[in-house]
């Protein structure tokens, strides 16, 4: 299994938008994503690294895996 790289928040939000995840709202210092068919929703901190145990459950709750976000983020 790859290792999750460390990335910002933004670029984060930029690589689920690919996805087909939807930027719906901000709450405080979180942007909050939806998908269209899915009833999670995907939290992500904006700061300028993310720990890598954070961005794993991202991941995995996005229905991802590591391999296929790291071909998104490039």
């Amino acid at each position: 299994m790859p290792s999750v790289p460390v990335i910002s928040g933004q670029k984060a939000l930029r690589t689920f938008t690919r996805a087909g995840w939807v930027y719906t709202r901000r709450h405080g210092s979180h942007m909050i994503l939806t998908k269209p068919g899915m009833n999670t929703t995907l939290s992500i901190p904006d700061h300028k690294e993310l720990d890598t145990g954070t961005l794993r459950s991202l991941i995995r709750k996005s229905g991802l895996t590591v391999e296929e976000f790291i071909n998104l983020i490039y």
